[in-house]
């Protein structure tokens, strides 16, 4: 039984395609002028045009074929290749996963991970995230003693104890720095 791709591809370019399926002899000498229609030559041409039509079917009729084997070949590569990517994944790790794994590596276009690998890149990210956590606790720590520090500049202030001046500054301009001072740290810990 012929496959599907062979039978709509035989469907499509080849039936019906022979000369005589669309064109009978009466009709081919019909084309011409009376006054020529009964030079032999023009059964000639009509047979020699038939000649011709079949072997351009049989050369697409050999494509065809060459095609099905050429397509069967690239169905069993593919499969296989899909198999050793399935096999090469780790149990356990979701498509979704994978897929954000994919995505985040996918320039350096690595192959997947096999059971050998995995470890070495399960630490790697590991030691990566520690990293970025411990900077994020050192900036809330300088973050917190900053704010901190304004709070209890505040805090004198309110109680009466006032700061040495800097510079000859006045007592409001240091309130005002301070309060902007205040402000900037909120808002570079809120953004």
């Amino acid at each position: 039984m012929p496959s599907i791709e062979a039978k709509l591809l035989s469907d499509f370019l080849v039936a019906p395609a022979s000369l005589r399926d669309f064109m009978t002899l009466r009709q081919f000498i019909d084309i011409f002028p009376k006054s020529h229609r009964t030079n032999p030559a023009v059964k000639e041409l009509y047979h020699e045009l038939y000649v011709l039509r079949d072997r351009d079917i049989e050369a697409v009729r050999q494509d065809i074929v060459h095609e099905v084997k050429r397509s069967k070949q690239l169905k069993r590569d593919y499969a296989l290749e899909r198999r050793q990517v399935d096999e090469a994944n780790v149990a356990g790790l979701d498509p979704f996963a994978r897929q954000m794994e994919e995505e985040l590596v996918g320039a350096r276009a690595r192959k997947p991970h096999t059971l050998q690998t995995v470890h070495t890149s399960i630490e790697d990210a590991c030691e990566s995230l520690e990293s970025q956590i411990a900077e994020m606790e050192q900036e809330q720590d300088d973050a917190l003693r900053e704010v901190k520090e304004v709070i209890d500049a505040l805090s004198d202030l309110r109680r009466g104890r006032f700061a040495q001046t800097v510079g000859g500054e006045d007592i409001g301009e240091e309130v005002l720095n301070t309060l902007k001072r205040l402000e900037a740290v909120c808002a570079d810990v809120v953004g």
